[in-house]
């Protein structure tokens, strides 16, 4: 007998896309592994996301424990530029309702991601009656103080919904005590319905692997050592700060001693200019002005359930973000025992422990950069020490410990609403 029955909303993209895609990244797989986790424990999933392609079933079984991948048509079904997806959120109600006829389930509470389906879930509430959790994964103000391009500035739209939802939710999940922060001085925004909980990680999925194993595994296309970056291929990555920083290295006559090659997961590398995001296009310009086409190997995108094996062959991964709510992918790369190398930003500053799992760098400083990427590299005592830290720390995030803080916070809505 399920414990209770949660619509979880996932508008803009499904938590089974590939990882890399351009709206695909850590939201995607908080979205699965918390399904997945809810699951185990006797609670019973819907995750509606809007249908993108018509061949795809629209009701998949893929997150098992009988929970439901819902694609939802609402509008086109294909990829649509996701400043356009606001104008089809009133079709995607109608179909979660009904859906819900349909199939006679009676919800018990929303959970919203991302300010998108949280402008549905204000919808459904009105419809349902119950109360909805929002989760921003990534706040607008913020982003937008490290915009470096003015088509990565924020629509006012999307502001002013935020500001609407972190007034009108019954609660307020934030991944760390960053992102209260943000909320409160950045939106003015009363905090009393905020709580932090971080994102878990699948440490039966995510736990070291022989090296040997893993770069078997994946095919190393290079015979030096790996380091690895894995994201959206987007400004706000700061991917180029690494490029610059493997520029340095070489520069510095670094790989005479310590050769690597730096592998690049996310994005459509392969595909004609034509078709080439700006991002990529720029990002293969600057590897061939600098002469790193011989060390910079764009892999493109990969599916979630393989990212162990990179990470586990990979020396050090490298987060240079200018901004993360979270930073999940180096949580990842911890728990496979992989030092981190990230920006000091957001919830990176509090995930990785400068010194102890890996280290923090300044944002957008590339000699920095640079520098402590040398020293792992070139250190391989303090290499294992730091990635053995990193595994041992990432234990107090598995999603076994994780859920049961969700599930909690759950339960005191439903029982409020019930009183």
């Amino acid at each position: 007998m399920l414990l209770m029955r949660i619509a979880m909303l996932s508008y803009h993209t499904c938590p089974l896309a590939t990882l890399g895609g351009k709206d695909t990244g850590g939201m995607n797989v908080y979205v699965r592994d918390l399904t997945r986790e809810l699951g185990k424990c006797g609670i019973g999933v819907d995750v509606f996301t809007r249908s993108q392609d018509e061949h795809v079933p629209h009701v998949l079984h893929d997150l098992g424990y009988g929970n439901r991948i819902v694609h939802m048509p609402a509008g086109p079904e294909r990829m649509v530029d996701k400043t356009q997806l606001i104008h089809h959120v009133d079709e995607f109600v109608d179909g979660i309702v009904g859906f819900a006829r349909l199939k006679q389930i009676e919800y018990q509470l929303i959970h919203s991601h991302y300010w998108l389906s949280g402008l549905a879930a204000i919808q459904l509430r009105e419809k349902w009656h119950i109360p909805f959790i929002q989760m921003f994964h990534t706040l607008a103000v913020m982003k937008d103080r490290v915009a470096r391009f003015p088509e990565e500035v924020s629509s006012d739209e999307r502001i002013e919904v935020e500001r609407r939802l972190l007034d009108e939710a019954d609660c307020v999940v934030a991944s760390t005590r960053a992102e209260l922060a943000q909320i409160q001085w950045l939106y003015q925004a009363e905090t009393s319905k905020v709580v932090v909980i971080p994102p878990g990680v699948d440490t039966s999925r995510f736990y070291p692997i022989d090296q040997d194993e893993a770069r078997e595994f994946i095919g190393v296309p290079c015979e030096h050592r790996m380091v690895l970056f894995v994201g959206r291929i987007e400004p706000l990555k700061g991917l180029d700060t690494l490029i610059e920083a493997v520029a340095l290295l070489r520069e510095e006559a670094a790989f005479d001693k310590n050769p690597f090659c730096l592998a690049v997961i996310g994005g459509d590398p392969n595909v004609s200019r034509a078709d080439m995001t700006a991002e990529m296009e720029r990002l293969q310009a600057l590897c061939e002005a600098k002469g790193l086409n011989d060390l910079v190997l764009f892999l493109g995108k990969r599916d979630q359930d393989t990212l162990q094996y990179y990470y586990s062959a990979a020396e050090v991964v490298v987060v240079p973000s200018h901004y993360e709510s979270f930073g999940l992918v180096a949580l990842e790369a911890m728990a496979c025992a992989t030092p981190v190398v990230a920006s000091e930003t957001g919830g990176l500053a509090y995930l990785v422990q400068d010194g102890v799992t890996g280290f923090h760098v300044p944002t957008a400083e590339p000699k920095a950069l640079a520098e402590k990427l040398q020293r792992v590299l070139q250190d391989d005592d303090l290499r294992h020490k730091l990635g053995r830290k990193a595994a041992e720390y990432a234990q107090a995030y598995a999603w076994s410990v994780v859920v049961d803080r969700i599930i909690a916070v759950y339960k005191s809505l439903i029982e409020k609403r019930t009183k």
